[in-house]
């Protein structure tokens, strides 16, 4: 039986998401948002540009929940981007209001959907998310671990002169400035990273990494970045649909693992029919831990923000 995708949201990152699922044939696709035009514009398009590959897939694009029933995935990227003048915290308070009315039609329309949220403040929104929806953890996560990582493997395969196939690496925490690269579980072709790059060096990468969003919003001036936000969320689904069970750095119910108990951090966890199916707890260092820790403050001190403005989280 065809699977049933539900896209909230149909900008840039919708958009993306619903030509590349297109095009791997996952499912059938309902492109969802409240500017209901720009979803069945983008709808038919892409629709359309099935028949050039000759792809079996259908697509709609409506502005009603109603046709979003019973999806066995949802992907949601609805919210606002921050603008100039714009404080972090006044963009947490305008995608809660969102993500709140979302959270609620899931619960309505699709309760049995495995639900990746792409929508920023990454953490905190997919918390919420959580909670409004009522679904259980293993069915919320967030993409953010698979995008930080492979902004983090493209730049050292950029600086190594090697494909990027060839490096392994992951990418743990918030995502946000105290996200934590991890050099000490990166190999390329096996080999250790810190036999092949120079400390400095490795540092200015790391700080590339962190700041990897901002720098293509500088270059864009009217948007954030779109190909590689979809990329990601497209694996995250298919190791689900197709039980692959990938281990996939993701932002995930934290139950005590690593130190942290009822709070979604990047962590690796395996994805599979069952969503997310086990939380992957690696060895970190003394200042791997320390890296972690500070990510995870940084994590809780902006949800008992979220929780001045919603009292219900």
């Amino acid at each position: 039986m065809t699977k049933k995708i539900t896209l909230i949201g149909a900008g840039q990152i919708g958009g993306t998401l619903a030509h590349l699922i297109s095009i791997k044939e996952l499912g059938d696709i309902v492109l969802f948002d409240v500017a209901e035009d720009l979803a069945k514009g983008k709808a038919l398009d892409i629709a359309q540009s099935t028949s050039v590959d000759g792809l079996n897939v259908n697509l709609i694009g409506t502005s009603s929940y109603k046709d979003t029933e019973n999806s066995d995935v949802i992907i949601i990227t609805a919210g606002v981007a921050r603008k100039p003048g714009m404080t972090r915290d006044d963009l947490l308070a305008t995608n809660l209001k969102i993500i709140k009315k979302v959270g609620e039609e899931v619960k309505r329309t699709s309760p049995n959907a495995f639900v990746i949220c792409i929508t920023n403040p990454l953490d905190i929104i997919v918390m919420a998310l959580q909670k409004y929806s009522g679904l259980p953890t293993n069915k919320v996560v967030g993409m953010a671990g698979i995008l930080d990582s492979s902004r983090f493997k493209y730049f050292l395969s950029q600086e190594l002169k090697v494909p990027v196939k060839n490096i392994e690496t992951l990418v743990l925490g918030g995502h946000g400035d105290t996200m934590v690269p991890m050099p000490n579980h990166t190999t390329v072709n096996g080999k250790s990273l810190s036999d092949l790059i120079k400390k400095e060096k490795l540092e200015l990468i790391i700080d590339r990494t962190r700041k990897g969003g901002a720098e293509i919003i500088k270059f864009l001036q009217k948007g954030s970045a779109f190909y590689a936000p979809a990329a990601s969320g497209v694996e995250m689904a298919e190791s689900y649909l197709k039980d692959l069970k990938k281990t996939l750095p993701c932002a995930a119910y934290l139950n005590g693992e690593y130190g942290v108990k009822h709070l979604y951090a990047g962590v690796p966890v395996v994805i599979g029919k069952n969503g997310v199916e086990k939380v992957i707890e690696i060895n970190l260092s003394n200042e791997e831990k320390e890296q972690f820790n500070l990510s995870i403050k940084a994590v809780k001190d902006l949800y008992q923000t979220a929780k001045n403005i919603d009292k219900n989280l």
